[in-house]
């Protein structure tokens, strides 16, 4: 699968800056980023990027960006993450690692990812509250569904903390083999990563969902998590802001039961909690 690579360089952008620019770019289909000397890349598969699209994005910034559009082969990905993936700290004891660095077995938990080009290794605010998350709930023996789970990172997680059974989703090829080959590295069983979006969601019932994307997929997609997820089942959303997408997703899960019970921040991103009543 071919991806193109668009780097954006900046003169001067504050941070809540560029995770606004970050935040539009997934709504057209960007789905990883990564931080260089003169601002960041982004990735899309090459087959869904309209470069028309990223124009307006970048026409209606109120701050001057400059970007380079050029089309990547895969197998460079491994050694852009190599030289920008530094091991990761999760609430004092959860340890998230590539391949390539050293074990840390003083920490409770510690996982191994190989990213390639599937989102998700820590380092972005949103993964870090969901994971933050995952560390603070009892999961034992629960269901979890992970949506738009990338590197299945939080499904993961959810396993070392003694998940029952995981189901790990995302509509990227990429992704859904790279959640297979995270959980080997884990020596994780009992998740099972499937290929596609909502339709793919299994007719059972989910104690846990883990739905860490965007708003826009997230509205769309509230409905079918609803369906499964059992009667004072958790919900955990991120992938948005606080205004104005918090009290969005609010008024929207609350039409299926799906009622607010906290959010954490981080700049100006959000991860919410909801229970299903």
């Amino acid at each position: 699968m071919d991806y193109i690579q668009v780097s954006f360089s900046f003169e001067q952008i504050e941070e809540y800056q560029q995770d606004l620019l970050v935040g539009q770019l997934a709504e057209i289909g960007f789905d990883s980023f990564v931080d260089s000397i003169e601002g960041f890349d982004a990735f899309i598969i090459a087959d869904q990027f309209e470069e028309t699209k990223l124009k307006e994005v970048v026409e209606e910034l109120d701050f001057a960006v400059s970007y380079k559009v050029q089309e990547i082969a895969p197998q460079n990905w491994n050694e852009e993450w190599e030289k920008n993936f530094s091991p990761l700290i999760i609430s004092d004891n959860c340890y998230v690692r590539a391949t390539f660095h050293e074990p840390q077995p003083q920490y409770q938990y510690e996982i191994v990812i190989d990213p390639k080009m599937a989102f998700g290794t820590g380092h972005h605010q949103t993964t870090t509250m969901m994971m933050q998350y995952v560390l603070e709930t009892d999961v034992a023996d629960a269901s979890v569904l992970d949506m738009g789970a990338g590197t299945a990172i939080l499904g993961i997680l959810a396993a070392k903390r003694g998940a029952k059974d995981i189901v790990a989703i995302d509509y990227d090829e990429v992704c859904y083999l790279s959640a297979i080959e995270n959980a080997k590295l884990n020596h994780i069983e009992n998740l099972v990563s499937l290929h596609g979006s909502k339709e793919v969601i299994p007719q059972t019932t989910f104690d846990i969902i883990l739905a860490n994307i965007n708003r826009n997929i997230l509205l769309d997609q509230i409905e079918s998590y609803a369906a499964v997820l059992k009667h004072d089942g958790l919900i955990l959303f991120s992938g948005f802001y606080e205004t104005p997408d918090l009290d969005i997703i609010k008024s929207h899960a609350e039409q299926y039961g799906l009622l607010y019970q906290n959010h954490k921040k981080m700049g100006d991103w959000v991860a919410a909690k909801f229970v299903k009543k």
